[in-house]
């Protein structure tokens, strides 16, 4: 069902991917991007569960919009093995105008397509999506 705001329909694969990731931790981390010819979400890329935040950050293109979801496992003080899976709208300033419009009014209906998001992010460049501010959003 396409987007009423953007006329942007989600791929079965995403919801599917994000499954693996929320429930089998099948992987560290998924890129999605807007395919604007088949004006549908879509997969472009899975991190394997042994990539790092680096792998998954370097894996975001430096001048295009993209939707992003990270599996972030830390220890809290209390040691204490947690998990958060982190969504990340990825809009960097030099991208298009008409892409960041397209992600900005699509964002809100994909989000809900993925039941388990924990932790929300808009970024604009790496440093408002580094790992010390994941860390500080999940306690």
């Amino acid at each position: 069902m396409a987007n009423a705001a953007s006329g942007i329909a989600v791929h079965d694969d995403c919801k599917l991917k994000f499954l693996e990731l929320k429930s089998k931790r099948a992987h560290r981390f998924i890129v999605f991007k807007i395919e604007e010819k088949q004006k549908q979400v879509i997969v472009e890329k899975l991190g394997d569960p042994i990539n790092s935040y680096e792998d998954f950050a370097a894996s975001l293109p430096a001048d295009e919009c993209r939707y992003a979801v990270y599996d972030f496992d830390y220890v809290t003080e209390e040691n204490c093995q947690k998990s958060r899976i982190v969504f990340i709208a990825w809009s960097p300033d030099i991208s298009r105008v008409r892409s960041k419009m397209i992600y900005a009014s699509s964002k809100d209906r994909f989000k809900r397509e993925l039941d388990g998001i924990q932790i929300e992010l808009q970024a604009t460049d790496p440093t408002e999506m580094g790992l010390d501010v994941i860390r500080s959003r999940s306690n």
